[in-house]
């Protein structure tokens, strides 16, 4: 592999010379950068991005902090950012916190130290006050899925109006004893969700029955677990809102296993909009976020700060979508795109 010092030589110029044509750093008549340019793609010269970023104090690189990339919701996310970073000249770090707040710690410090030129922070659970000094730091900070007070970009989805979406649909078919199978308590789209779970029986008369809410962990084994739950109640619910699609993955296969029908017996709706809702039977109602979208937006937010088109701090809430298929309605005609 070659060198700048072996573009140097093929060129008869010294490094720094090369150097200044490679950065645009400084002055090189112009048959002298010609020379550096025909040695480069001679050479197949590929500058290394280490080494430019000394120079420019730029690494080109942005950090992806993931909360679990086996969920199908943040692959998705992941992909929106990585190609509109790629359209942009950027590569992306990712990093796998697995849901916990010292690892988030430890990445938001390792990536501060690799230099990176931005950070998105998905589904935090840090509190504020820890999040607080990461807004001064050198590179922008974008959290997403979730909001914030603090004056840092963030990109979210309205989860109180998606819970009430998904509750919503579930009493304009008849269903009246409705559970929920929240994600964790120190989820905060988790507990906008179950708000909006809340508002929605409300306005329908019906009082919050906690026996019905079960706390899960937004995978597969959570809705199993909280699915068992709620089937040795003694008054068992017609219906249940999974505050995401695994775990309404994880409470369907609970229901056919104990040989229940969906929706005939007990309704089901979950939340993310994942392509893998639309493969299980019967195919699953859902709440769609704009995935791919957000991610996307938070690659361009933090070019906007790099480059000074943006000073202004922007909380963007995106609103979600309700998909209704086989799951959830008591029709028998029904769109099952």
């Amino acid at each position: 592999m070659a060198t700048i010092k072996d573009v140097a030589k093929l060129a008869g110029v010294s490094v720094s010379t090369v150097s200044r044509v490679l950065n645009a750093s400084g002055y090189v008549e112009k048959n002298t950068e010609a020379k550096v340019m025909a040695a480069i793609k001679q050479l197949n010269y590929q500058p290394s991005q280490i080494a430019r970023g000394l120079v420019s104090k730029k690494t080109k690189t942005f950090g992806l902090i993931l909360p679990d990339i086996t969920n199908p919701f943040f692959p998705e996310l992941a992909r929106g950012a990585e190609d509109e970073a790629g359209k942009q000249g950027y590569n992306i770090m990712l990093c796998n916190s697995d849901w916990d707040v010292a690892k988030e710690k430890m990445y938001l410090n390792l990536l501060s130290e690799k230099r990176v030129d931005g950070i998105i922070l998905v589904g935090s659970r840090m509190h504020e006050q820890y999040l607080a000094p990461w807004i001064n730091d050198a590179a922008p900070v974008v959290l997403l899925d979730r909001t914030s007070q603090l004056d840092i970009h963030s990109i979210c989805t309205n989860n109180k109006l998606g819970g009430f979406l998904a509750t919503k649909h579930l009493l304009e078919q008849n269903y009246r004893r409705i559970a929920h199978i929240t994600g964790p308590a120190t989820s905060p789209s988790a507990q906008q969700r179950l708000l909006g779970y809340q508002k929605a029986l409300e306005e329908y008369g019906l009082s919050l029955d906690m026996t019905l809410v079960c706390e899960g962990d937004f995978r597969i084994s959570g809705g199993a677990t909280g699915m068992r739950r709620l089937l040795s109640l003694k008054n068992v619910p017609d219906a249940v809102f999974c505050g995401n699609d695994l775990m309404a993955v994880g409470a369907l296969e609970v229901l056919q296993e104990a040989g229940l029908k969906v929706p005939e017996d007990i309704a089901l709706v979950g939340y993310d909009g994942i392509d893998l809702s639309k493969y299980v039977h019967p195919k699953l109602t859902t709440v769609i976020q704009p995935t791919y979208e957000m991610g996307v937006m938070a690659v361009q937010l933090i070019i906007e700060s790099l480059t000074g088109q943006n000073t202004v701090y922007r909380h963007l809430e995106l609103d979600p979508i309700l998909k209704v298929r086989d799951s959830s309605i008591r029709r028998k005609t029904i769109d099952n795109s």
